[in-house]
């Protein structure tokens, strides 16, 4: 899963670039690259492998400007390579993109009937050269991104950088998460919060087909009609310890060392003074559910799998499903696997990854009581989204054990 980040600053961005970066070393990536602007020019530095290897090649081949952009690639389209990294870059436009275009190829054919060349094997690349091509026709920035951003089909987040335009900055966010952060004369965006909370404790979640655009002292922001939109400006607060490793080589072996503080972490929230079970209102009426399926797949399918038992077992709630392999889990959650109809709770693990909110929205659309489960509710889940299910549960790191309670509380015997 790729990460965006993207400032307008008031200094030199190239280093806070490459630390927001790191912040989403979690999401993994197999490489990375920023884009600066300097005098009114538009330059960028690429680097296959760790965050270590840009910040080297930045020693080496510094980029100054105050405005940029930054990305971590997991390859989708294309081997793992300095061609195929991000930003791409056309003429006068950079971008970074997160999730997938789905109509790359007929863009592409398009493109290449007009002459254009391609040097990438990637989808991304389509969306840098459609844009200078609108602006070749003379549009100006925005509108050529807007009328770029209108052709594509696909789940995706974009940052676009342009020349000669260091006080500019467009996101735009559909079926993939993109946040705007605020600063003091300076802007942000970001894949989560979790990429801007050193810069701004305050941010808005674009809503699906939100198109953002930035200058350092405002922002604009567009619904999928177009229409002018206010989004809510939430105020968040991260534990900068759970997201960085913590002096640890790998983020595994951080979280087997911190496994025994975590789960008393996790269990403390639940407990009042005198030991006993305080769960929060979970807003379902679980009298009206006749079964769970579950949606989850590495580690969390196992903690599904505990879950299963004691839903079953305390609670007397049959899980009718538990889907583990992606394209299992892909085709229930996008609707293309038959499941029974009826009253149904779907419990989803991570709901926030590109391509599935899509379809945790027909879920929900088809009155199925959806329920997802997060380590941190900043983290990549899009808040807005979170009003049209029955609940998100921030978890600090317990899916289990917050299970195992919720089941208790749902016993059904006498």
């Amino acid at each position: 899963m790729c990460g965006i980040v993207g400032i307008l600053g008031q200094h030199e961005v190239a280093p806070t670039l490459v630390e927001a970066l790191k912040r989403l070393e979690y999401r993994g990536y197999d490489s990375a690259g920023i884009a600066t602007i300097d005098a009114g020019k538009l330059d960028r530095r690429r680097a296959v492998g760790k965050l270590v290897n840009l910040s080297d090649l930045l020693v080496h081949e510094p980029l100054a400007g105050k405005s940029g952009i930054g990305h971590t690639r997991w390859a989708t389209h294309g081997a793992p390579s300095v061609t195929n990294a991000h930003p791409h870059q056309a003429g006068p436009v950079a971008v970074v993109h997160n999730g997938i275009i789905e109509n790359f190829r007929e863009l592409r054919a398009e493109l290449s009937k007009d002459g254009v060349e391609f040097v990438t094997d990637t989808d991304t690349e389509t969306v840098v050269l459609l844009t200078q091509k609108y602006m070749a026709e003379g549009l100006g920035p925005v509108d050529a991104a807007t009328k770029t951003i209108a052709r594509l089909h696909g789940a995706f987040a974009l940052a676009f950088l342009f020349d000669g335009e260091d006080d500019l900055m467009i996101g735009a966010r559909k079926g993939a998460p993109l946040a705007v952060g605020y600063g003091d004369n300076e802007m942000y965006l970001g894949s989560d919060a979790i990429a801007l909370s050193p810069m701004t404790d305050r941010v808005t979640y674009l809503e699906e087909g939100d198109r953002a655009v930035l200058t350092r002292t405002s922002v604009k922001i567009y619904d999928a009609n177009d229409a002018p939109v206010d989004r809510v400006v939430k105020k968040i607060s991260l534990d900068t310890t759970r997201i960085d490793k913590a002096g640890h080589k790998h983020f595994m072996a951080k979280e087997i060392a911190e496994q025994p503080a975590v789960i008393g972490e996790s269990l403390s929230r639940y407990l009042t003074a005198d030991g006993e079970i305080m769960l929060p209102d979970p807003g379902l009426d679980f009298t009206k559910i006749d079964r769970i399926t579950m949606v989850a797949c590495g580690t969390a399918f196992y903690a599904c799998l505990t879950a299963k038992y004691w839903f079953e077992q305390v609670a007397r709630l049959p899980v009718f499903k538990t889907f583990k392999r992606g394209q299992a889990r892909r085709q229930f959650l996008m609707g293309r696997r038959h499941v029974q109809d009826g009253p149904r709770a779907v419990i989803v693990r991570h709901a926030g990854v590109a391509g599935m909110i899509g379809g945790l929205e027909r879920l929900g659309m088809r009155g199925d009581v959806v329920v997802s489960f997060h380590e941190i509710l900043h983290q990549h889940f899009p808040v807005p989204l979170a009003f049209e299910f029955e609940r998100v549960n921030d978890l600090h790191v317990g899916e289990a054990e917050f299970l195992e309670i919720l089941a208790e509380r749902l016993d059904r015997r006498g």
